[in-house]
């Protein structure tokens, strides 16, 4: 291929490359456009397992997964030497590894690999461009598979720290969610289990995945205000007076004012169900007496699992009720306008399911970490 046909496919495939947010969408890209301008048969894509001390492959024309030993073979060499290889005749090589071809029936003939590092140089993975179709590997094909490979290694890398710093997040957010839970003993597993509920709903609704996880954590944080209501209030045995109920109506807006003020969508999520959970249809509800669509879907989902958990379970004032009664409820509620029917109706018709999850998360189990 002509040096300035390579030049603008380059050119061609990188804003498209730097625009790609998916990680497994552009090392598809990543390693098609090296098969392209290389001219090769395939190209693999390896990253390393450090508890299976094993080099795993992420992409792989032509065939399914592949695992190998972290030192041995080709790939093993450069992944060990921080080296790349252009082998001509792997079948005259010691360190090939014949196994692999054995396995997929395939016939290696010439083989080159680079190495792909992190920020810190310390090698992530192996880059290999298998079976040229005209000629033999040279060094511009070295200097372009390097070049590739440095985008793939970012792109893996950022993908890495992007999770860690999600995990962390989620993390944070279960805690404080058990920080305002844990004030009161006998409701320690509702956060949990309104969690699990709101999930089943979102996917029954056809939320994306990414959705599901979403409204999963920030429904847990429904109650986050409650870190703001007295104890005398919160944990009063008995019925509230007008006066406290009105300060317990306060842990809606406490919550979303502890929530709001970012662009992240886990915290702006979690802040509008804070604000809007105990919110009605009808507009009876608290804080601001909204109606219908002024409320989140978000929102409207938790209302209900919040209901349907609290009515099934004990509290210091009352037993669980029978299921037949909080099914009744549930349609008196639906039917009077207070409450989402698409949601209640979802809860109607899985209710097997939804106790299942209250017998795996009952409420004299301990919080763990």
């Amino acid at each position: 291929m002509p040096e300035s046909r390579k030049l603008a496919i380059l050119l061609k495939a990188s804003k498209d490359i730097v625009q790609e947010k998916s990680l497994e969408k552009l090392l598809k890209k990543i390693s098609d456009l090296s098969k392209e301008i290389l001219e090769v048969d395939r190209c693999s894509l390896f990253l390393k397992d450090e508890r299976k001390k094993v080099l795993w492959t992420v992409v792989a024309h032509g065939v399914d997964k592949i695992e190998v030993a972290w030192d041995k073979g080709i790939v093993g060499y450069v992944f060990q030497t921080g080296k790349p290889e252009i082998v001509l005749d792997p079948y005259k090589d010691k360190r090939f590894n014949k196994e692999v071809d054995k396995k997929t029936g395939y016939r290696t003939k010439n083989i080159l690999a680079v190495p792909l590092f992190n920020k810190k140089g310390e090698v992530i993975g192996v880059f290999q461009a298998i079976n040229k179709l005209k000629g033999i590997f040279t060094e511009e094909d070295l200097e372009i598979l390097t070049l590739l490979g440095g985008y793939a290694a970012a792109a893996i890398e950022n993908n890495l720290l992007y999770q860690q710093l999600e995990e962390a997040q989620k993390e944070i957010i279960k805690r404080l969610s058990f920080a305002a839970e844990c004030k009161d003993k006998e409701t320690k597993n509702h956060i949990l289990r309104v969690g699990f509920f709101s999930k089943f709903i979102a996917k029954k609704l056809g939320f994306s995945e990414e959705d599901q996880e979403i409204l999963f954590l920030t429904s847990q944080m429904h109650d986050i205000g409650k870190l703001g209501i007295p104890d005398s209030i919160l944990l009063k045995p008995g019925r509230l007076t007008d006066e406290e109920f009105e300060t317990m109506k306060k842990h809606t807006i406490i919550g979303y004012n502890l929530l709001k003020g970012s662009d992240n969508k886990l915290l702006k999520t979690a802040a509008l169900i804070a604000l809007e959970h105990h919110e009605k249809m009808d507009g009876s509800g608290y804080p601001y007496g909204k109606k219908g669509d002024e409320i989140s879907i978000e929102a409207r989902i938790v209302t209900v699992v919040d209901i349907f958990d609290a009515l099934t379970s004990k509290r210091p004032y009352k037993d669980p009720w029978p299921i037949e009664k909080v099914i009744k409820v549930l349609k008196e509620d639906r039917d009077n306008g207070k409450l989402d029917p698409e949601v209640v109706n979802i809860v109607i018709n899985n209710v097997d399911e939804f106790m299942k999850i209250k017998k795996e998360l009952p409420d004299d189990e301990e919080i763990t970490f």
